[in-house]
């Protein structure tokens, strides 16, 4: 991720310095063409651009507390994931025990039980994780060629580092093998969880009330990944982008047309009243 403390303004400004770069060479062949070659012509008064500019203000206002929205709803649905997972970590370590066990088993067993319960819910989130990177049609990050540039500088393990690679250790390679057969790999191993708290409290080393419980937690997560699906699987709504971006170009467009000749007033105004710095 981007940090403060290791990327400063200057990357994030040289990130858009071509598009910086490209405004102000068009608004200096502007300027040229009206103040040097006397294309006067090419003045245009405040109103329409006035009018513009009101647009623009409304529809990238609008726009930017649509996608802030989906930033803050996604920063909670993070939020849960991480509470959420504590409870499971605590009540996993507290719920499974010997006390209802129809076959008592060594504490060792029952510390293995829990790793299994925890490590499958790591490999829970690394399948959520992956699918969340999981490129779609209308993500056009990796076609920016600033972006490309870029890229290099986000450390991204999932373009890295197959999935399968990361559930090795995590599950056993049968449910591996079944959690990368399914299309929604987050899915199956919550699948695999419930399955596995079912035997256990069958063998009575989950208690009915504890049973219930981690179910419910289960349930939690199922809604927080479907939480977490709604917003990658619902982009942004491409006629709001391409109207922000119609509008900001026309926008950015006529600007030097009506900027120039007020500029052009005031430096008149300096050589008639300062006419040692005025020109």
């Amino acid at each position: 991720m981007l940090t403060k403390s290791k990327y400063s303004n200057k990357e994030m400004f040289l990130w858009t310095r071509m598009a910086t770069l490209r405004f102000m060479v068009y608004a200096l062949v502007v300027g040229i063409f009206y103040e040097l070659l006397g294309f006067y012509f090419l003045r245009i008064p405040w109103a329409p651009l006035a009018v513009i500019g009101t647009a623009v203000a409304f529809i990238v206002g609008f726009r930017n507390n649509a996608s802030y929205g989906r930033i803050w709803e996604a920063r909670k649905i993070w939020g849960g994931i991480v509470n959420t997972s504590r409870t499971w970590g605590m009540k996993t370590k507290d719920m499974v025990s010997n006390k209802h066990a129809k076959n008592p088993i060594s504490e060792e067993e029952l510390n293995t039980i829990k790793t299994r319960l925890v490590h499958r819910h790591i490999a829970w989130m690394a399948a959520l994780r992956y699918s969340m990177r999981t490129p779609k049609p209308w993500e056009d990050f990796d076609k920016d060629k600033t972006n490309t540039e870029w890229a290099h500088m986000l450390n991204i393990p999932e373009k890295n580092t197959p999935l399968e690679e990361e559930l090795t250790g995590l599950v056993s390679e049968e449910e591996k093998t079944y959690v990368l057969s399914k299309t929604n790999k987050a899915a199956a191993v919550l699948f695999q969880q419930s399955a596995d708290l079912k035997y256990l409290h069958e063998e009575g080393l989950i208690w009915e009330f504890s049973f219930l419980e981690l179910e419910n937690i289960l349930e939690e997560l199922f809604t927080l990944q479907g939480k977490s699906e709604r917003i990658k699987n619902f982009p942004y709504p491409r006629q709001f982008a391409t109207r922000s971006y119609v509008f900001i170009l026309i926008f950015s467009v006529l600007l030097p047309f009506a900027v120039l000749p007020e500029f052009h007033i005031i430096g008149i105004n300096l050589t008639n009243n300062f006419p040692l710095i005025g020109k």
